[in-house]
């Protein structure tokens, strides 16, 4: 039992600027903006959500087929995803791209500027979910616009449930499109912010939209999560990280955890709260594929947390 995971993969290049940029940055001079920061350290990591979704169901047990689209230069997270014991069946090079990469640069404030390429993202429509067999249900998180759009419309041709993720692939469509997105899917899931401007593009409630899926998810940091279904709306209690050390990623390892439920018919508050705890758990380490924890220690730390055991 597969669940196909369709979306980007990534290359993450962080880089911490050891100074504020306020100090080089004249505002009175933005028309005319010529800056360089010097950053000392760089680290790069595997990122992408198809990727970081993957492995984070990887960890909990789950079956990951993950499906999209890299470049020339994806030797390295390749390796690393058979390491990883993840699939890369569906993971098609796209000749003359680079793999999608993000350039973040951070400041002592935490103040953040970032450039990112698509590449290889681009031609996610390539890919076919009639390609991938014994898949029973899926998700389509942000990944090139086009390929979004078909793979939406193949998961309900082929009638496997799927999971509607814009995340910041939301700019790319209008309000009609989402609509027509909502009413393929299943279920869909959002951020607090992204669940406002979802609402604003499409004109409906969470409410409206909870009655054209199964359920709509919406996360809201540390306050928890939410859970809209028709019959009413489920209140999941955050899982606290024992150490803030990194929030990049963690509403992929959120996304994993929901995953597990829907693929294990485990109820919606069972669910959230495997979803709230691997989400924590990734905030606690830097970069999105540097985790590690057994179903033994998770499910020790679902009962310290939550004060019931998991049965999964």
């Amino acid at each position: 039992m597969a669940a196909l995971i369709c979306g980007s993969f990534a290359y993450d290049n962080i880089m911490v600027f050891q100074d504020h940029f306020k100090n080089h940055i004249l505002p009175d001079k933005i028309h005319i903006l010529n800056v360089s920061f010097l950053v000392p350290k760089l680290r790069r990591e595997f990122g992408g959500c198809a990727g970081n979704i993957a492995y984070n169901l990887k960890l909990l047990g789950g079956d990951p087929l993950p499906m999209g689209t890299v470049g020339l230069d994806f030797t390295p997270y390749g390796e690393w995803m058979d390491q990883c014991g993840i699939p890369r069946t569906h993971v098609k090079v796209a000749l003359g791209s680079l793999t999608a990469q993000a350039f973040i640069t951070t400041d002592l404030a935490d103040n953040q500027i970032t450039a990112f390429h698509p590449g290889a993202m681009e031609y996610s429509a390539d890919n076919q979910i009639a390609d991938a067999a014994g898949v029973t249900i899926g998700i389509i998180a942000p990944d090139g616009r086009q390929g979004m759009l078909e793979h939406a419309a193949q998961f309900k041709a082929a009638g496997i449930p799927f999971i509607f993720d814009p995340g910041q692939g939301m700019p790319m469509f209008n309000g009609d499109d989402l609509k027509g997105l909502l009413a393929q899917a299943t279920w869909a899931t959002v951020n607090d912010y992204e669940s406002e401007l979802l609402q604003e593009r499409t004109g409906w409630s969470l409410t409206d939209i909870a009655q054209h899926v199964e359920a709509l998810i919406v996360t809201r940091g540390a306050e928890g999560s939410r859970i809209y279904t028709r019959e009413g709306q489920l209140e999941i209690p955050p899982a606290r990280p024992a150490a803030v050390i990194d929030p990049t990623g963690c509403g992929d390892a959120y996304r994993a955890g929901i995953l597990y439920g829907l693929m294990n018919h485990l109820d919606w508050s069972v669910t959230g709260r495997i979803a709230s705890l691997l989400g924590a758990i990734k905030i606690e380490h830097p970069g999105t594929q540097n985790h590690q924890v057994t179903r033994a220690a998770f499910a020790a730390r679902y009962l310290s947390t939550f004060g019931i055991p998991l049965a999964w």
